[in-house]
């Protein structure tokens, strides 16, 4: 999908619309977009790769762009196999073409490639500039967003951000979907752990004049980049962005799922702005992951199983630990048949967690979901509310 970012700089990325699982984890029904560009000047600069099996279309895509031209330069921002798989098979193919990129990525480089780049390499650091001839580009670091050697590059004359993994999301560039589902769902998962390190990034994005944000997932991003930006401020901060209860639960034989199922009821009823409520056993975690960022409240729900927690609950529970979940209330409900734990387990767990408010009453469900219980969730919601 060749198209112009602008009259010099060219998208040559290619669209992935066979994968089933990004990074063999993450359900992309919508496939997933790797991107990457050619600045044309009197220099010409290759700003990253793309992955192994899009190889033959990516090099066609550049060559179209090139004519009879060879690069002079491969900006490497991030060194994930999805962004520099080629680099092999680039060096091999032009010669000349110097790499240009931090400290700290030609330091990981040797972990992926046997490929001598000694005598081919530029290293830049934070704020240092490349003049192609019109065009300028400015190298800032980026560590921790996502990976330690990441960094952003600023193209001065036509100010545009290419911004690595940052402002990603799933989806090929020709799906047409809301930005903010999927890219939530990106950030969340794969982004969300490094709130801190995204700041910083955010703070360096702040002393640019911005026009255009060129990530190395998803779309170009061309008008109103206060909201993109403003979406990675909330996130950052894990500022919950709505106000809403998720409900997340797993069921052994249908009884907690009757028990999450009529607290949702119960909340909607009095006036909740937004319940939501997922199946942990049949929905997509990463979903799920999304959806405990983005509301203000959370109630699992969890029978006792070999006295602990159902294991999708405590995989759920330890995704939201990994991804540093905090600033939430959280409440619980738990099902046990002689020895419930689900719910002090779960206390436990979820109060190891920076900020989190514990509601500390929790209804416990005897076996079977029963109308005596209701009262219990009646009052449960109370304090939610």
């Amino acid at each position: 999908m060749l198209k112009n970012v602008t009259d010099t700089v060219f998208y040559v990325g290619v669209d992935d619309k066979n994968i089933d699982l990004f990074e063999n984890q993450y359900i992309v029904p919508n496939g997933i977009a790797y991107n990457s560009y050619v600045i044309m000047d009197e220099k010409i600069a290759i700003m990253d790769m793309v992955d192994a099996k899009c190889a033959d279309q990516w090099f066609a895509n550049v060559a179209e762009v090139l004519g009879d031209r060879k690069p002079d330069y491969l900006i490497i921002s991030h060194l994930e196999p999805d962004h520099s798989a080629n680099l092999g098979d680039v060096l091999a193919k032009y010669p000349d073409i110097k790499i240009v990129s931090n400290a700290k990525l030609f330091g990981m480089l040797p972990n992926f490639f046997e490929v001598p780049v000694a005598d081919r390499s530029v290293t830049v650091a934070e704020g240092q500039t490349l003049s192609l001839g019109s065009h300028t580009l400015q190298f800032f670091m980026a560590p921790m967003v996502h990976w330690p050697e990441v960094m952003v590059t600023y193209e001065q004359s036509e100010k545009i951000l290419f911004s690595a993994d940052a402002f990603g999301k799933f989806g090929t560039l020709d799906t047409d979907e809301d930005w903010a589902c999927e890219a939530r769902r990106y950030y969340f998962n794969i982004v969300g752990k490094y709130g801190m390190p995204v700041q910083a990034l955010l703070k360096k994005a702040a002393g640019l004049d911005i026009q255009k944000i060129c990530a190395l997932h998803g779309p170009i991003l061309t008008e109103n980049l206060e909201y993109y930006i403003g979406k990675y401020q909330l996130w950052s901060t894990y500022t919950p962005e709505d106000e809403g209860i998720f409900i997340a639960y797993c069921s052994l034989h249908g009884n907690t799922e009757k028990a999450a199922k009529k607290l949702a009821e119960i909340l909607e009823a009095k006036g909740a702005p937004k319940v939501a409520i997922s199946d942990l056993s049949r929905d997509d975690m990463a979903e799920c992951i999304e959806d405990a960022f983005r509301y203000d409240r959370l109630v699992l729900a969890a029978p006792t199983y070999d006295g602990g927690v159902m294991p999708v609950m405590a995989d759920f529970i330890n995704h939201l630990k990994m991804k540093a979940y905090q600033k939430r209330k959280v409440a619980f409900i738990e099902n046990g048949s002689w020895a419930p734990m689900a719910a002090k387990l779960m206390k436990e767990q979820m109060s190891a967690m920076k900020d989190i408010e514990i509601v500390d009453e929790h209804v416990t469900i005897r076996s079977a979901f029963k109308q005596s219980d209701v009262a219990a969730l009646e009052a449960l919601a109370g304090k939610l509310l």
